[in-house]
C-alpha cells in the first residue's frame, strides 16, 4: 500500500467514524434546533469527505471490488447532500440549481452502475448480486423521482418528507458500511442489508411523524 492510499484510507474511515457519531447527534437532537443543524452540517461534511476518499483510492488500485465501494460511496453522499440541499428549497419559487442537478445525474449514473454491475454477478452466479441490484434500484428510484420534482414541484411541504427520508438514506447507507466492515459474524449479504431492512420502515414512521408536526395543514 502507497503513502498516499494509506493517509486516504486513514481519513476515509476516520470521517467515516465522524458521520456515524454526526449523525446520530442529529437524530438524537431536537428537529430543527441549533445543535441539530451543527450535528447535520458536520455529517454531510464529513460524507463529502468519506465519498471523496473512497472515489480517490479506486485509481490507486482498480477493480470491481473497488469501483461498486466508490459507487456506494456516491449513493451515499447523495442522500445526505439532496436531504440538506432540499432546506433550501422550502418555498415553491425556490429553483433548484446546477449543483442540484449535475449530483442528481451523478447518483442517477452511479445507481445504473450499481445495477449493472448487479447483473453481472447476478449472471456469474454470485451470491452478493442482490446488494447491488438493491442499492443501484433504489438510487435508480430516487434518482427518477427527483428529476421529477426538480421539473416542478409544487407541493410547499415535500421538503419536510425529503429531508427526512434522504438523511435518513444516508445515515443507513453509513451504518450499513460500517456493518460491511466490522459485523463479520453477520452473513455477507446480511451484512449489507440488515440496516436498509430495519431503517426504512423507520423512515415511514418519522417521515409521518414530522410532516404532521411541520407541514401547515
Amino acid at each position: 500500500m502507497t503513502t498516499v492510499e494509506e493517509v486516504m484510507l486513514w481519513v476515509h474511515v476516520a470521517t467515516g467514524f465522524l458521520a456515524l457519531a454526526a449523525g446520530a447527534g442529529a437524530l438524537a437532537t431536537e428537529k430543527g434546533g441549533r445543535r441539530h443543524r451543527r450535528f447535520g452540517r458536520t455529517y454531510v461534511h464529513s460524507m463529502a469527505v468519506v465519498s471523496g476518499t473512497a472515489l480517490v483510492l479506486y485509481p490507486l488500485r482498480p477493480g470491481f471490488w473497488r469501483l461498486f465501494l466508490g459507487l456506494v460511496a456516491i449513493f451515499s453522499f447523495y442522500f445526505a447532500f439532496s436531504g440538506y440541499r432540499v432546506l433550501s428549497r422550502k418555498r415553491p419559487a425556490d429553483e433548484p440549481t446546477g449543483v442540484d442537478w449535475g449530483a442528481v445525474g451523478l447518483f442517477g449514473v452511479a445507481s445504473a452502475g450499481l445495477v449493472a454491475m448487479g447483473g453481472i454477478l447476478l449472471r456469474s452466479g454470485n451470491g452478493f448480486a442482490p446488494v447491488l441490484l438493491v442499492f443501484g434500484g433504489i438510487g435508480v428510484v430516487f434518482a427518477g423521482s427527483d428529476l421529477r420534482s426538480f421539473r416542478g414541484e409544487t407541493d410547499p411541504g415535500a421538503w419536510v418528507g425529503q429531508h427526512v427520508v434522504r438523511t435518513g438514506a444516508g445515515y443507513i447507507a453509513t451504518v450499513s458500511a460500517f456493518s460491511a466492515v466490522n459485523f463479520l459474524f453477520l452473513p455477507p449479504v446480511l451484512r449489507w442489508l440488515w440496516p436498509t431492512l430495519l431503517g426504512t420502515p423507520l423512515l415511514v414512521y418519522f417521515r409521518r411523524k414530522y410532516e404532521s408536526r411541520f407541514v401547515p395543514g
